[in-house]
């Protein structure tokens, strides 16, 4: 058992016991934090000198779209049909295994450059098991923690053939994962079903396809829609009242529920995961944040895709408290005439939104979202000293207000260095390798389909 000691300047720890610390100590053991506290009069093996940091714990990126990295800022100023036409019936269909694990994996790179620890891949281009297999092989290269959600590609319905809101989640891909190499949830790397849900399938196919992943143990994900467009209106509310969801289901943006979705949802235990960047670029009702915090549930956040916007948890969880502040101080201005007296919406929740309520929302709180005893050690080190962070008076709103990727200085996972210094460890000649694979990738992809 290897010990490490981190000397640190700031302890956010985000465990309500715990709380932050200043000048305080953190042991793990390879991949498990052993002690917090001061002067722990360890004998460690090694020992990180964070005394000009902010310790924290890794961000959790509970919704993205890996393989999409190849078409980085291509679409930025693509509307929703437009993203649905070029990427879902066009770019899509054109990707081979080799593309999704190169996609996943230089991804996957990038979200550890910028503190993301866990990612919950939404992988839903995919035709056949060795698209799979190659998708969890570049998480499994990258280092990275991830909930791999096996989604199904979506084409459009050629004469003669069933529509994919008929089709049921493929069973033999999932039984192949599940008994193989994703068997065990305690992995860094584990399995989840990214379903088309209510408002993409029929209900045969939604009901039939949380019956398969009860069976197999499987937390899943879905999408929702806008309301015209949903096969089945209302079907999250219905779900909730017929038992079919709870804690082991994940809503994704849930930007056109109305307040009665929004509290049947969480009063079932379900989660609802906001992509602010995204939701806010395609979506007039705007993120339904602020409607899950009021119903009482714990908002959690993600990238969605990075063909739109940028691959930053960062700038996702400024985003969101930036647009809820807003929306607290119009309202305020509205129903009484006058702005709040108290800032609505504190910089604490936003960090909590992007720990441990990602952590949560993948059913993973007893061991990531927060720095405490038993608990992984997936931690992320801010430098103080970087000029845009210095001096710090409150480490939170450091963190939420000010940080941003760039002063990240060391990454750790499963108690394993994946940045240093501000460095990737993944070797540098290997890395520049992969971006030349991703470009000759990407490339192919768009000959392929003519675009």
């Amino acid at each position: 058992m290897t010990k490490t000691l981190i000397k640190c300047g700031w302890l956010v720890t985000m465990d309500p016991q715990l709380g932050d610390m200043k000048d305080a100590e953190l042991l793990f053991e390879d991949g498990d934090i052993t002690a917090i506290g001061q002067n722990l009069n360890a004998t460690p093996d090694a020992t990180i000198d964070g005394s000009e940091m902010i310790v924290m714990p890794g961000l959790v990126n509970a919704h993205i779209h890996s393989w999409q990295s190849q078409l980085r800022a291509m679409g930025s100023e693509w509307m929703t049909a437009q993203y649905m036409k070029n990427i879902h019936s066009g770019l899509a269909l054109h990707y081979q295994a080799e593309d999704n694990y190169i996609g996943n994996l230089v991804e996957d790179l990038a979200q550890i450059d910028g503190g993301a620890t866990t990612v919950m891949d939404w992988s839903h281009n995919i035709r056949d098991l060795e698209m799979a297999e190659q998708s969890i092989d570049g998480h499994e290269e990258s280092g990275i923690r991830c909930v791999y959600g096996h989604g199904t590609v979506k084409p459009p319905t050629k004469p003669g053939d069933k529509p994919f809101s008929e089709i049921p989640h493929p069973r033999d891909r999932i039984e192949a994962l599940r008994k193989g190499r994703l068997s065990s949830d305690d992995h860094r790397v584990t399995l989840a079903m990214a379903i088309l849900g209510p408002d993409y399938s029929s209900w045969e196919i939604v009901t039939r396809d949380i019956a398969m992943a009860r069976e197999f143990g499987l937390i899943t994900s879905s999408h929702s829609a806008k309301p015209e467009n949903s096969l089945n209106p209302g079907g999250y509310a219905r779900l909730a009242r017929e038992g079919l969801i709870g804690p082991d289901h994940n809503v994704v943006h849930g930007v056109y529920f109305t307040d009665d979705d929004v509290k049947a949802v969480i009063d079932c235990g379900a989660s609802i995961t906001s992509t602010c960047l995204t939701e806010i670029h395609h979506h007039w009702p705007g993120p339904a944040v602020n409607r899950v915090r009021k119903f009482g549930g714990m908002p959690s956040l993600g990238i969605d895709v990075v063909p739109v916007v940028a691959s930053s948890m960062f700038r996702e969880m400024q985003a969101a408290l930036l647009y809820l502040r807003a929306q607290e101080l119009r309202d305020a201005a509205r129903d009484n005439g006058a702005q709040p007296d108290e800032m609505p919406v504190k910089s604490r929740e936003a960090l909590e939104w992007a720990t441990i309520g990602g952590a949560r929302a993948l059913r993973m709180e007893d061991r990531i979202g927060s720095l405490k005893p038993g608990k992984k050690a997936d931690i992320v080190m801010l430098r103080t000293t970087d000029s845009n962070i210095w001096p710090v008076h409150n480490p939170v709103f450091s963190i939420v207000e000010q940080a941003g990727d760039g002063n990240v200085d060391t990454v750790i996972i499963d108690g394993i260095t994946r940045k240093k210094d501000g460095k990737s460890t993944y070797p540098e000649d290997l890395r520049r390798r992969k971006l030349a694979d991703l470009s000759a990738s990407s490339d192919r992809i768009m000959k392929s389909a003519g675009y």
